[in-house]
């Protein structure tokens, strides 16, 4: 019988290492995992150059080079040009809420009010064996409309009702592997696992309307030039040909999130013209990749992460350009992540926080932004009235021009950013750090931390900063003078933080948790002669749980 078989129907050449369960193996079916093997093998040539490039890239920036428009490509910035008409059925993306893909968590996103859900297998997921499985078997349920949970704490059912949000899935970035598969002897390409294995199960349920544009949707992240759009592209082309749907069936929105690719939006969107739903704001990766690529440019510290926000001149700049290209090619520019969490225990704390939500919405709105993010569904109300206060009965603003921001220049997106750096904010960042990654170490990937919904983006500033500052010997306002960030003042910030943790979470959960593990790795990057260029990319190894190999059928 099946349930009792221990091994996975793999096609040769596939050989998959994670646990076996019955209900997987519905997902890893022979026919699905040949889908992804012929994707990883047909495009991972493509991925290497891609990733080449990117080292070249940063080698030039660590010479003092500066990422910059490029002058070969300037025909498509000059273009007159749109991409394909926005699909009806994502015309409203005001509200949009986001996510890990476990089971609770889709169903209270769909059901939240808001007009999509984006179901995460990057930065708010831990990618264990156990995470990537479930969460395929929870999209799938979802996509079928089958899906319930019950919760036995509460003995109350979950089920979705009968409007729920538009289904956006973001796979993993182009740099990451899925160890747990390898093919032809080397770990798959994550993104491509991810990708692959939802649309192989999915792409049919979202075809009922048969035409341009009905689905299946994603988000792409992590990219830093137009040629992994253009990778992604071919993707999209070779899926829908596969599956024999229509082209442009697929629709995907690319999060700016990195320094360099805010010089290449106008060619990302070229690239996807005809699978395009827009680009996101994706602000806290976009102060990471700040730092990391200028991690050689000791005259570009940042100052307290908390200091840098859309006030600052590149941030605002990189905002305006973006609303201004997607408009002018016809597709969503959206706005920028809300972490707030809803603060029941003090009814005066939670008012400040969604009144910060509400002027971070209302200046997104106002600059021209379609819709934009939330990471609980508690924020939804305000940010619905802030957008239709803005917007009115419109589902979004595309047709608004911001000429003004023609004028943008490479200093407006580079310009050194302001403010003070302070050894609270190195206490904070580590504090912040610890916790996630010892709760992603744990199998958790999006993490409530002091009324703010954390990720591995906020993770990655945390780590980043802190790296910055006791790399270059940053002045630091300290509690009654200014001291410079050294070792050994890290080391002492680190031991009194750890202390901090225990007392907050408690003696029982601090000894069964990965807190000690976390702060190791967290300690050595921070402190490493080189900045690595990912904080779960150098973690992986330690979520990866092998199972004996499957005897060969071939």
């Amino acid at each position: 019988m099946a349930a009792n078989r221990r091994f996975y129907d793999a096609p040769e050449g596939v050989d998959i290492r994670g646990r076996y369960d019955a209900e997987f193996a519905g997902i890893l079916s022979e026919d699905a995992l040949r889908f992804v093997a012929e994707l990883h093998r047909e495009f991972r040539p493509h991925i290497r150059y891609a990733m080449e490039r990117r080292r070249e890239a940063q080698r030039r920036y660590n010479s003092d080079d500066l990422p910059g428009f490029d002058p070969a490509t300037k025909c498509i910035r000059e273009g007159d040009w749109v991409c394909a008409p926005v699909p009806p059925a994502i015309a409203d993306r005001t509200v949009e809420i986001t996510g890990p893909a476990d089971r609770k968590t889709i169903i209270n996103a769909l059901n939240s009010g808001a007009k999509v859900f984006m179901a995460d297998f990057e930065d708010a997921l831990s990618p264990t064996w156990e995470n990537l499985m479930r969460g395929q078997i929870n999209l799938r349920d979802a996509v079928d409309g089958t899906i319930t949970f019950h919760d036995p704490a509460r003995n109350r059912v979950y089920k979705l009702n009968d409007e729920v949000a538009k289904l956006f899935v973001r796979p993993r970035g182009w740099h990451l592997p899925e160890a747990h598969i390898l093919i032809d002897g080397e770990p798959a390409t994550a993104c491509l696992v991810d990708f692959g294995l939802y649309f192989f199960h999915n792409h049919a349920v979202f075809q009922g309307s048969r035409c341009a544009g009905a689905g299946p949707f994603f988000y792409l992240p992590k990219m830093e030039h137009s040629r992994e759009a253009s990778v992604w592209n071919r993707v999209f082309d070779r899926a829908e040909l596969s599956a024999g749907i229509e082209r442009g069936s697929i629709r995907a929105t690319v999060l700016i999130e990195t320094l360099p690719v805010v010089f290449q939006m106008d060619e990302i969107l070229y690239e996807l013209r005809d699978h395009s739903a827009g680009l996101n704001c994706g602000r806290w990766d976009y102060i990471f990749s700040y730092v990391k690529t200028f991690r050689r440019h000791p005259d570009r510290l940042l100052p307290d992460r908390v200091h840098v926000g859309m006030n600052q001149h590149f941030m605002r700049s990189y905002s305006d350009l973006l609303i201004r290209t997607c408009h002018r090619r016809g597709v969503h520019a959206m706005g920028g992540m809300a972490a707030q969490i809803p603060i029941r225990s003090s009814p005066a704390a939670n008012e400040a926080a969604m009144e910060s939500v509400r002027k971070d919405k209302q200046r997104e709105v106002r600059a021209g932004h379609d819709g934009t993010w939330a990471a609980h569904p508690g924020l939804i109300p305000v940010i619905m009235e802030v957008f239709a206060g803005g917007m009115g009965d419109k589902p979004n603003q595309i047709a608004v021009t911001r000429e003004d921001a023609g004028g943008i220049t490479e200093e407006d997106l580079l310009q050194r950013p302001r403010g003070v750096r302070t050894v609270e904010g190195l206490r904070l960042n580590t504090r912040v750090g610890v916790q996630y990654l010892a709760a992603w170490l744990a199998g958790a990937g999006a993490v409530p931390l002091y009324n703010l919904m954390e990720d591995a983006a906020t993770a990655e500033i945390c780590r980043v900063q802190n790296w910055q500052w006791l790399r270059y010997g940053a002045v630091l306002d300290g509690e009654a003078a200014e001291v410079r960030a050294t070792v050994e003042l890290f080391g002492r910030v680190v031991e009194e933080e750890m202390g901090r943790i225990r007392r907050e979470v408690g003696e029982e959960k601090f000894e069964h948790g990965k807190f000690e593990e976390a702060c190791k790795i967290f300690t050595r990057q921070c402190t490493s002669p080189e900045l690595t260029d990912f904080l779960t990319l150098n973690a992986y190894n330690n979520i990866v749980v092998h199972h004996p190999k499957a005897p060969s059928r071939f």
